[in-house]
């Protein structure tokens, strides 16, 4: 058993030799990569911060246990592009032309950012269907669109240094969620093949539900309500309905993520807020305050106060996507 765990960890973090390594590892007190877990990050003050923190929960007198190691991700803009428009309001723009193809759905979505616009409008055009029902379009439609730009499945761009954090995190007993303005059924369904994060670990904006009982047997049906918009205020909220426990470390890209990290670094202990600053044009896109989806501004200011990591894109990542190094 030990064996097998150890094996899993090196694998995760990267050993030259996960077969030698696992062994080693067993028996060692502290297990040490022989490879970079990151090696997408370049050098400097960013990747070190995040390091020190890892080195800070798991090691020494300020370390942490692992029942509360509990990281949360923001999605659109720190795990995959927001631009031109966020991945959701893409699929709702296809599903509208299907559903209702008389409606002007650039009309109908109309000043919608991501929030609760979005969720109403998915709400209003999907009322009727079972969570099932629901799922099967999300996993049709996912498998088969494309970006606009890199043309490539939506799963495929994603970014290559925070799957590598991800991995990072989990691989020194992080619990690592998935906290996001989109709407938890629709991220459920890609969540774990994307980012490896299971569908019990997605935290996004709820529409209601209904159990009924049909013929063919019992079903969850949704409703043409919202229950919670997990953006803003919204998701330290849905973080404690969901988890129970406050994280240590929040990862997030704008001001729609300014509360979870404020919440989650205004406890004490080691504590970790991060701000992807989207600044490369050249390889993705470069945003922040004027962005009519994902604006950074407020939070941006805050991180200088605070001391939140901000992440210049540019010049911090060496690889964006993971297609990049193929």
């Amino acid at each position: 058993m030990i064996r097998a765990l150890a094996l899993l960890a090196c694998l995760a973090i990267g050993c030259d030799d996960p077969t030698v390594g696992a062994v080693a590892n067993a028996a060692a007190p502290s297990p040490v990569a022989t490879r970079d877990p990151l090696p997408s990050w370049n050098e400097g003050a960013t990747k070190q911060a995040i390091e020190d923190f890892v080195d800070r929960v798991t090691r020494g007198t300020s370390s942490v246990p692992v029942e509360d190691r509990i990281a949360v991700f923001d999605n659109d803009g720190t795990l995959w592009p927001e631009q031109p428009i966020p991945v959701e309001i893409a699929f709702a723009l296809d599903r509208i032309k299907v559903l209702h193809p008389d409606r002007d759905e650039h009309e109908l979505l109309a000043g919608s950012g991501g929030g609760l616009d979005l969720v109403q409008v998915l709400a209003a055009t999907h009322v009727g269907m079972t969570t099932d029902e629901f799922a099967r379009t999300v996993k049709q439609w996912i498998a088969t669109a494309r970006e606009p730009r890199f043309k490539r499945p939506y799963t495929e761009v994603v970014y290559q240094p925070m799957l590598e954090l991800l991995a990072y995190l989990r691989a020194n007993g992080f619990t690592t969620y998935l906290v996001s303005g989109g709407e938890t059924e629709f991220m459920r369904v890609w969540a774990e093949r994307a980012y490896g994060i299971e569908p019990e670990h997605v935290i996004g904006s709820r529409v209601g539900l209904q159990y009924q009982v049909r013929a063919t047997g019992p079903v969850l049906v949704r409703l043409p309500r919202v229950d919670l918009v997990d953006d803003k205020a919204g998701k330290p909220v849905g973080i404690q309905q969901a988890i129970g426990k406050r994280p240590i470390a929040a990862f997030g890209n704008s001001d729609g993520d300014f509360e979870m990290l404020e919440w989650t670094t205004s406890a004490s202990g080691p504590r970790l807020g991060l701000l992807v600053h989207h600044t490369d044009a050249v390889r993705e896109w470069a945003y922040d305050r004027d962005a009519r989806a994902g604006a950074l501004s407020r939070a941006l200011v805050a991180s200088k106060q605070r001391g939140w990591v901000v992440v210049d894109m540019q010049h911090d990542w060496r690889t964006i996507f993971p297609f990049e190094s193929r």
